[in-house]
């Protein structure tokens, strides 16, 4: 079935627009966007394809779905902000900003850690429900009763789901306000950007389900019973199909269910891409910015049982995960697909979104080679 490719696409970048299509033509996506700016400009602003695994009903331009891991991206962008403005430090204890925390062998845990993940804290020591995911207090308790499960700071193990909730506490300490409202108060809001941490009933009918991928369901790890990586899936152990819920949507989980498209993420992280300032307005300094590639840990994580290098919040451009010959490149993406690049030397964002989940947890070859497709362009 053919699937038409809407949309904006500087000349210059026809090939992406291309291979784009191929993703949908080839069915290697039912529907899907894609979103690249220079300078602060859009220059790629595409979607196509369909908003349901029959291929019934088209994506729209205004569509939206979960994006998992890649709120990450969105999340850090709050703390970046934070820190920039002096509320947060990022080499302070936790325990400053949320004292319950410093308990049971974190009292030395600093909140960089947290946004490395090498806190320590990448799952939880006891099983907890679909309902109690969504109960933020709860989870924030249990995270500040919990032993960490290796040495923070030294090394990374991806924290898929509790990193959202252990900024969002300490968020909600310092701010009064939730990460998801801040988020939108100081961000999506002045920006007209269409991404949610906590989707308001009334974007319901923009909202799409998630396809999950064939037999994979819930998100697992490699790893034997008893390692880092299998203790961090099995609690909590996320359902694709939660995604469909509306308690999932109206959830604040700043690490895995933010809803938005490229468009929207694209844009979003112009802030990061362009030394603070997007749309005239500048949301943290350049210094701010330069935070991110503040090196924290690099080498095989814990969990992902992959090499990455970790700044603030984001992974870092490296040998294992080259996607820019710029150095100050930074990127994080989703479980099933979706991917966030940002290069802040040569001032370039894309994003890509998809409701067709692959099996990867941090992003997949469809939204990458749609990143080297415009990067090379952009950079030649």
């Amino acid at each position: 079935m053919s699937s038409e490719v809407h949309g904006i696409c500087d000349e210059k970048f026809a090939s992406v627009r291309e291979a784009f299509a191929n993703n949908l033509e080839s069915g290697a996506d039912v529907g899907a966007s894609f979103c690249a700016t220079v300078e602060g400009e859009t220059v790629i602003d595409l979607w196509g394809g369909y908003k349901d695994k029959d291929r019934t009903v088209a994506w729209e331009e205004d569509t939206i779905v979960n994006v998992y891991s890649s709120t990450k991206t969105m999340a850090a962008l709050v703390m970046l902000m934070l820190a920039d403005r002096g509320e947060i430090d990022f080499y302070e204890k936790v325990s400053k900003y949320w004292p319950e925390f410093a308990q049971n062998g974190k009292e030395a845990v600093e909140v960089r850690h947290i946004m490395s993940h090498s806190a320590g804290l990448s799952g939880l020591d006891q099983p907890v429900t679909e309902e109690q995911v969504y109960d933020h207090d709860y989870i924030a308790s249990l995270l500040a009763a919990q032993a960490p499960w290796w040495t923070p700071g030294s090394r990374s193990g991806y924290h898929a789901l509790t990193q959202g909730q252990l900024q969002g506490e300490i968020v909600r300490r310092v701010t009064g306000k939730t990460l998801g409202t801040f988020f939108a108060d100081e961000v999506a809001g002045p920006m007209g950007a269409d991404f949610f941490i906590g989707v308001p009933p009334e974007k319901d009918a923009q909202v799409i389900t998630i396809i999950p991928a064939a037999g994979a369901g819930t998100a697992l790890a490699s790893g034997e019973k008893g390692s880092i990586a299998h203790r961090t899936f099995a609690s909590p152990a996320v359902d694709a199909n939660w995604a469909g819920h509306e308690a999932w949507r109206r959830a604040e989980i700043p690490a895995a269910n933010g809803h938005g498209n490229a468009r929207s993420i694209a844009e979003v992280h112009t802030i990061l891409a362009n030394g603070g300032v997007a749309g005239g307005k500048r949301y943290l300094s350049e210094a701010g910015v330069k935070r991110i590639f503040d090196v924290q840990t690099e080498g095989e994580d814990l969990v992902l049982a992959m090499p990455v290098r970790f700044g603030m919040g984001f992974g870092l451009n490296s040998e294992a995960t080259p996607l820019s010959p710029n150095p100050n490149t930074c990127f994080w993406g989703g479980w099933g697909g979706s991917l966030v690049v940002i290069d802040t030397d040569a001032h370039l964002s894309g994003a890509y979104v998809m409701n067709q989940m692959a099996g990867g947890l941090v992003g997949d070859l469809r939204g990458g080679m749609l990143w080297a497709g415009f990067i090379e362009r952009a950079l030649g």
